[in-house]
């Protein structure tokens, strides 16, 4: 997996968390991208490059749908805790 390029953002406080998660599982962007589509949660990659990088918000439907994908908790998702 690449590193990242740019340092983090602040419109989001768990876009790391995603990332960090996202990558420990040995998933691409495109590989979770895919998943919350199938749930029915349409994001492209850059958006979700930018979520990531915490230079977007993330809303309530995509952190439900991404914590769903990832097999985690909303809360894991947000401060990094099981």
């Amino acid at each position: 997996m690449k590193p990242r390029k740019a340092d983090y953002g602040t419109k989001n406080v768990c876009g790391a968390n995603i990332e960090r998660i996202r990558k420990a599982q040995g998933l691409k962007q495109s590989a979770l991208i895919s998943k919350m589509q199938l749930l029915g949660v349409d994001i492209n990659p850059s958006s979700m490059s930018k979520l990531e990088g915490q230079t977007r918000i993330a809303t309530d439907i995509e952190l439900k749908a991404i914590a769903t994908a990832l097999g985690v908790s909303v809360d894991e998702l947000i401060d990094g805790s099981k």
